[in-house]
């Protein structure tokens, strides 16, 4: 990841440990292994920290909701038993991303115009063969925009968004995730991308 976390559980030597099946890294966690933890920290960063990103649409708020994450799954890991790590992780970067916009929400900081600044590392999906200089700036043009549009979203429809558009899980995933029901997940991914298409008719995108 491009932007580390400001204060990283794991220490440089422990960088070059060798890649260890996950669910033993877990059980071994569950134990207070805080190494094994570590490295569970070093499989999922970058996905979490862009999950954030998505949501927040900010890279300091991004990276603080991804050490927050962090810190909750390690103090409660002894609490996850069943299911896959990651959607668990997913859940608790989910919440804290939520409350955090619930409290940007009641008390705003940050002008709209600057919550989003993307770098390489953070880009949607975009095609990219041998592009053109000025075809990568329009790329990255277009990835600020998306970004924009799903920053305008109510925080449990761009939740459900981010995770499923962007992603790219299933329904049922995404229920586990928001501990919410199917309905509720397809209710709310549909008017999120229906909110989309409004904000971005008009708009001419160019890929």
């Amino acid at each position: 990841m491009a932007h580390a976390l400001s204060q990283p559980y794991f220490t440089e030597s422990q960088l070059f440990r060798p890649q260890t099946d996950e669910d033993t890294l877990v059980q071994a966690a569950r134990r207070g292994d805080l190494e094994a933890f570590n490295s569970l920290v070093l499989m999922h960063q970058d996905r979490v920290y862009n999950l954030a990103y998505r949501i927040m649409g900010d890279e300091a708020a991004a990276a603080d909701a991804t050490q927050e994450a962090f810190i909750l799954a390690y103090r409660h890991i002894r609490n996850f038993h069943t299911g896959f790590f990651y959607a668990w992780l997913y859940r608790i970067a989910s919440n804290v991303c939520y409350d955090a916009l619930r409290y940007q929400k009641r008390r705003p900081a940050v002008p709209f115009t600057q919550l989003t600044k993307a770098d390489d590392d953070r880009e949607f999906d975009l095609p990219a063969t041998d592009d053109s200089p000025e075809t990568v700036a329009q790329r990255h043009e277009l990835a600020e925009l998306l970004q924009q549009h799903i920053a305008a979203l109510p925080a449990d429809q761009r939740i459900v968004l981010v995770l499923s558009d962007v992603q790219g899980m299933s329904y049922k995933e995404i229920a586990d995730v928001t501990r919410s029901n199917l309905g509720t997940v397809k209710s709310r991914l549909n008017r999120a991308r229906s909110r989309m298409r409004q904000s971005l008719s008009g708009v001419e995108l160019v890929l």
